[in-house]
């Protein structure tokens, strides 16, 4: 068998230069871009202990929802409209929430109180096995009274230990534990100390594509002009809603321990959280004279032990500074319908960008209502606040909803669902795989396993030939190939 050339073994000893850096290399991996997030909710409960506190004897207090925060479940506050990012490759989260809750006790004689907190608009950073919560905190200290006021404190620090939030297109996860820091001790007007444990937090957010940039002022201005807003006709109303929760404690009769029941929209109300909208049907409004006349569609149904309520067909008057709020209340004792439940402040009925809005205006319940309600408050209960808005331009429309993101989907993953993942597979010896679904990592090793076999081929006789041996005498160093 002749020797190999020595011009041979030069050439090939190139190629290995060349293709044993590349054999090393990783394998190269598709980046996700980062996604934006955008509705979602965080339910949380601060911690149950104070919570307790605040509403029982020695504090005799009470917590007020703002911005549309509701509650949900045993003691759980629910912040809604996550916005924010979120990097699937890395698992990088970030996301702020709205809404905030309002916690006052030890009434004083001057009518304010020693105890008065305030926590909102959370916000929560995760990277890695670890997170922290912020959030809005406002609030007295204890025992000296001085007031601070603070944005986006960090609050709690979450262990996600065995969660792995990467590679998903959302973000789901349940009972994330949550600790005190020093920072929040400090806002937490020392009732606690760092380290000390709050209630666990339940989030979701939903991700999507980074919406496409926004058109700079000379693309602008070299697009066709949009139509300029048409005005609706004279004293007609082009869009609308009445937003309003009923009543917090009502909502939380109902889903709690005693009627164990529940609710449901139809025929186009949707849930807010913290309130239902009732889309606008048709409607008049005389801004001058300060009177509107709407009616909204959608029904809502609650029901639980011993309980059988259905509201529907409401409708809005505005005269002379006062709303009503009346609704078809079938079934029950006495059924009826447009029956007065509610009346509320209407004073101002200015439209600003083509939208009259009335935000939140405290409620009363009327003595009709009360018995709608079979007497489970009396007439001049105070019941959640009622939002109205009326569009007199076409293109104006009332505020968005709090956005609670999707449903978590009933077969979530252990990641998903907060609990630690499956043990990890032994790594793949075929290393990752490309778009193309071609084991990269294991291509290039087997070429470069396939050169070397042939440079030891090479050397091989060359070294026999140098010792001046017959390379085929030994039977064990016979070429097979």
């Amino acid at each position: 068998m002749p020797t190999t050339p020595w011009r041979a073994v030069r050439a090939l000893l190139a190629v290995l230069s060349l293709a044993l850096p590349l054999a090393l290399l990783p394998a190269p991996a598709a980046q996700a871009a980062e996604l934006t997030v955008a509705g979602g909710r965080l339910d949380w409960g601060i911690k149950a202990s104070f919570q307790t506190y605040v509403t029982g004897p020695i504090a005799n207090g009470s917590y007020g929802l703002t911005g549309g925060a509701a509650t949900v479940g045993e003691n759980q506050f629910r912040f809604h409209s996550a916005q924010g990012a979120y990097d699937p490759d890395t698992g990088a989260f970030e996301a702020r929430y709205g809404g905030g809750v309002h916690f006052t006790g030890h009434p004083k004689d001057d009518g304010s109180h020693e105890l008065d907190l305030f926590i909102g608009n959370p916000t929560v950073r995760v990277s890695g096995q670890s997170g922290t919560l912020y959030a809005d905190m406002r609030g007295k200290e204890r025992g000296t009274g001085r007031v601070t006021d603070a944005a986006q404190v960090p609050l709690a620090a979450l262990d996600l230990t065995g969660v792995d939030l990467r590679g998903g297109t959302g973000i789901s996860v349940s009972t994330i534990p949550a600790t005190l820091t020093a920072e929040g001790a400090t806002a937490f007007a020392g009732y606690y100390r760092a380290g000390d444990p709050l209630d666990p937090v339940t989030l979701t957010a939903d991700a999507q594509a980074p919406a496409e940039p926004e058109p700079s002022e000379a693309e602008r201005s070299q697009a066709e002009p949009e139509p300029s807003e048409a005005e609706a006709e004279p004293g007609a109303v082009a869009d609308g809603a009445v937003d309003w929760g009923v009543r917090r404690t009502f909502r939380e009769y109902v889903t709690g321990a005693i009627a164990e029941g529940s609710w449901q929209l139809a025929d186009g109300a949707q849930d807010g959280g913290a309130l239902f909208r009732f889309p606008l049907a048709s409607g008049t409004v005389d801004p001058e004279r300060g009177t509107a006349e709407a009616e909204f569609a959608g029904t809502i149904s609650f029901t639980g032990n011993g309980l059988d309520l259905t509201i529907g067909g409401l409708a809005v008057t505005v005269a002379d500074g006062t709303g009503t709020l009346t609704a078809d209340v079938p079934g029950g004792a006495e059924p009826a319908e447009d029956r007065p439940l509610i009346t509320f402040e209407a004073r101002d009925l200015t439209p600003r960008d083509g939208l009259i809005l009335l935000s939140e205006a405290p409620a009363e319940l009327t003595a009709e209502g009360a018995e709608a309600f079979g007497g489970l408050y009396p007439a001049g209960a105070a019941m959640d606040p009622i939002t109205l808005a009326l569009a007199v331009e076409e293109g104006a429309e009332p505020p968005p909803l709090p956005d609670l993101g999707s449903e978590p989907a009933a077969d979530e993953s252990p990641q998903a669902a907060g609990a630690s993942p499956d043990p990890a597979p032994a790594p793949d010896a075929a290393g990752p795989v490309d778009d193309g679904g071609t084991p990269t990592a294991a291509f290039v090793a087997a070429g470069a396993g396939v050169l070397l076999a042939l440079a030891a081929g090479a050397f091989l006789p060359l070294r026999r030939s140098r010792r001046g041996g017959n390379p085929t005498a030994n039977p064990e160093e016979t070429d097979q190939t």
